[in-house]
């Protein structure tokens, strides 16, 4: 009779508690909300070919002047200074971070390694700065009510003499 109880209990443990541990359900809905018709395959396909549609116009390098302005007007102020070529030159000198991590995944892990730190520091760097600068700038901002609280407070004492002898 024990054996039964026991192996009832492992066999409501397995079934109902351990499959919650392992894949815990989520939150019921709340009543307001109607459940959804599930998806057909082909209704399921279209879905799947639109998203990959614009995930992959998300990668598109030259997305235009809709999405970038500031980038275009960069553009057509140096345009104005400098010929179309020497712009063309300085851009070969200088990859941007992203090109340069391609090519340093195309060399191997040997090379991909020195370059991501490199962008970590390099974010590491500016992030320490802008920390930096913000301690800085709350720093003078406390001072500058400390000196105001300080100055009203020679004000009042100040006032109050001039107060009691004119009573």
């Amino acid at each position: 009779m024990k054996i039964k109880v026991v192996c009832r209990k492992v066999y409501d443990y397995i079934r109902y508690d351990l499959k919650e541990i392992a894949f815990p359900s989520s939150l019921p809905d709340p009543p307001h909300i109607k459940k959804r018709r599930k998806l057909t395959w082909h209704e399921r396909f279209l879905v799947l070919k639109e998203a990959s549609r614009l995930y992959a116009a998300s990668w598109v390098r030259d997305i235009g002047p809709d999405l970038r302005p500031n980038d275009y007007k960069k553009d057509d102020a140096n345009g104005d200074d400098k010929p179309s070529g020497d712009k063309r030159a300085t851009k070969e000198k200088e990859p941007s971070v992203l090109e340069d991590l391609a090519v340093a995944a195309r060399g191997g892990m040997e090379t991909l390694r020195p370059a991501l730190q490199r962008v970590y520091m390099t974010r590491a760097s500016a992030y320490r700065d802008a920390l930096k600068s913000f301690i800085e700038g709350y720093q003078e901002g406390i001072q500058q009510v400390m000196e105001k609280k300080e100055g009203s407070k020679t004000q009042q004492e100040g006032d109050a003499p001039k107060n009691s002898t004119s009573h």
